[in-house]
């Protein structure tokens, strides 16, 4: 099974896409990166046909032109725990079918051949069309990450079901204590990517199913009924990563700190962090709105206003709105999936603000800076009052 005929680099080579492309082919879904595997050849085969080397614990080449990722055929051994226990083996004498049988899911596991012929030894096109997330073999047990890559693929997949028998074996490695040598940054890679499929909720789902949550995550607090809908409403407005993140782990007492604790980027810590001071100012307004008829016997409307208004200036500086504008109005879309939200009430508020000419009012008060703050901050509450009906 040679294939080179368009292609001089690869020609002579025994080479299958595998994994992902092949399962979303079958799927129907749009094709992504393809990954090829090489049976059959040595590192300096590779390196003599142009191929750039870029693995650390196996041989992986970059194609010379398309820089497609190849990686020589491997078989590996338990050697230490965790997932970086391993030895690889990447001979020439490893067999396509013995890749196939390394890797964690049947339907990651089906090869096919550049003229479309595919190589599917674990029977993975029956689990595609039967929709289950099914183990490879025993080996599943012997590698953390396959836990986590079991859980992203709940997510994305969300109408396929996780065989029982699979779901026995995560649940193992979570008792044999494997999961506990996963580190920070490899947890993080796979909830990333989890979290921007259209069900990010089901990865916290099938993760807390095999106990794993409270390993992986600590200090997560995972409320299915509450933040499952969330998450798929963030999903389905089209938020980011930082404001998923910040929902997934809202009810959390320092999603900050679990946010470092993954080493989540610094944007997604500050969503973390901040998310929370949204929603308790919006809970503030809803509360005070819900009242609205005591309250005025008590306050006149001017005063519930200017409270409001002190309120929402507040928020915003806390938030840096002024300076970042659009995380405090991604704030408040993460906000709106939590609770009813006047999204354009808020964009006009900040707008409002914004458009004060800080200058002039700094030359009016002389440069002193105490004057120019409190000039500032009268401004800003005497244009959101402006604003009038639009906040």
């Amino acid at each position: 099974m040679t294939h080179g005929a368009h292609d001089p680099a690869v020609a002579g080579l025994d080479v299958y896409i595998v994994g992902g492309a092949v399962r979303d082919a079958l799927l129907g879904l749009p094709a992504g990166d393809r990954d090829w595997v090489v049976v059959g050849a040595t590192p300096e085969q590779m390196a003599e046909k142009g191929f750039i080397p870029v693995g650390g614990d196996f041989p992986v080449f970059l194609h010379p032109k398309t820089k497609e990722e190849y990686a020589l055929a491997r078989t590996e051994r338990k050697s230490g725990r965790g997932y970086k226990g391993f030895t690889f083996y990447t001979g020439a004498d490893v067999t396509l079918e013995d890749d196939l049988r390394r890797r964690d899911l049947t339907v990651n596991a089906i090869a096919q051949v550049p003229d479309g012929r595919l190589v599917d030894p674990l029977n993975g096109q029956a689990d595609v069309r039967a929709k289950v997330l099914r183990h490879v073999g025993q080996a599943f047990i012997e590698d953390p990450v396959r836990l986590l890559r079991l859980a992203r693929f709940a997510a994305r997949f969300s109408d396929f079901s996780i065989a029982p028998e699979t779901l026995r074996l995560a649940r193992q490695l979570v008792d044999d204590g494997e999961v506990d040598a996963l580190v920070p940054e490899r947890v993080w890679r796979e909830v990333a990517k989890g979290l921007m499929v259209a069900q990010p909720g089901r990865m916290f789902q099938v993760l807390a199913q095999t106990g794993a949550l409270p390993r992986v995550l600590p200090g997560l607090c995972w409320d299915e009924q509450v933040l499952m809908p969330e998450l798929a409403r963030a999903a389905q407005a089209g938020l980011g990563l930082a404001a998923r993140f910040a929902l997934a782990c809202r009810l959390s007492d320092d999603p900050q700190g679990l946010a470092r604790h993954v080493k989540a980027p610094s944007e997604c810590q500050d969503y973390a962090r901040l998310l929370p001071v949204v929603l308790a100012v919006i809970a503030v307004d809803a509360q005070a709105a819900a009242t609205h008829g005591q309250a005025e016997q008590a306050e006149s409307a001017g005063d519930a206003a200017a409270r409001r208004r002190v309120r929402h200036l507040d928020v915003m500086e806390r938030c840096d709105a002024l300076r970042k504008p659009e995380r405090f109005l991604d704030l408040i879309a993460a906000a709106a999936c939590v609770r009813d939200v006047d999204q354009a009430a808020w964009r006009a508020r900040v707008a409002a603000v914004r458009a004060i000419d800080a200058g002039a009012i700094a030359r009016a008060q002389q440069g002193d800076p105490a004057r120019i703050k409190q000039a500032m901050r009268e401004a800003r509450l005497e244009q959101l009052g402006r604003a009038g009906g639009a906040v």
